[in-house]
């Protein structure tokens, strides 16, 4: 292997130990067993391991970013900015062993973000532009009459980041994944739907005049 090669199968060991075991097991040297290598050949490549974890969760949203351009390929062209919100939203949930994983991945590198200055400037800026690309599709869909004008795009915002909430009560069983998409789709379902139209109201000497629904 060469030396990114050899990083990569670190990282991916990385998230092995982490879906499985959690992030307290995941310790240079169980890292470095599950990754056959020595300890010292992988403090070559990672002196700590806030340093591996930052490899591994870039390696993540590498991975994210693939399968979310594969989807976005698989939809009507050009996609619908509601597919492409829905796309978002379920690839960010642990519904399958690959995004499981991340999603495992994510929740230790918050946690560890929470006590580490440089990897919380790291995080937060990573949520950050996650947030302005959702912003960027609601505000979009608006333009377009998608969504109605009355609605507040940064609400809307807020409330579609909200859906990746479902996370631990997909983790710990709470909610089946059929739950979460049937929540996921009406939400969506609500927010994409036309502007108010009219109708007629019978006014107090029976004439008929026009009233927002």
């Amino acid at each position: 292997m060469d030396h990114q090669e050899r990083r990569e199968a670190i990282a991916h060991a990385l998230w092995r130990v982490v879906d499985q075991h959690g992030w307290t097991r995941a310790t240079l040297r169980e890292v470095a067993r599950e990754a056959g290598v020595s300890l010292g050949q992988l403090q070559h490549y990672f002196a700590t391991r806030e340093a591996m974890l930052t490899f591994a969760m870039e390696c993540a949203a590498d991975r994210t970013a693939d399968r979310v351009t594969r989807g976005l390929a698989a939809l009507d062209q050009p996609p619908h900015p509601k597919d492409v919100l829905r796309l978002l939203l379920t690839e960010m949930l642990p519904l399958r062993a690959d995004s499981r994983a991340s999603s495992r991945m994510s929740a230790a590198y918050v946690v560890e973000a929470l006590h580490d200055p440089e990897l919380l400037e790291q995080a937060t800026r990573g949520l950050r532009d996650g947030r302005a690309m959702v912003e960027r599709l609601i505000r979009q869909a608006i333009t377009q009459g998608h969504i109605a004008p009355d609605r507040d795009p940064d609400i809307e915002t807020d409330l579609v980041i909200a859906l990746t909430g479902f996370t631990p009560l997909l983790e710990l069983e709470v909610i089946d994944p059929r739950a979460a998409l049937a929540a996921i789709n009406q939400h969506l379902d609500r927010l994409f739907t036309a502007a108010p139209s009219s109708r007629p109201e019978i006014g107090s000497h029976g004439g008929v005049r026009a009233a927002e629904a």
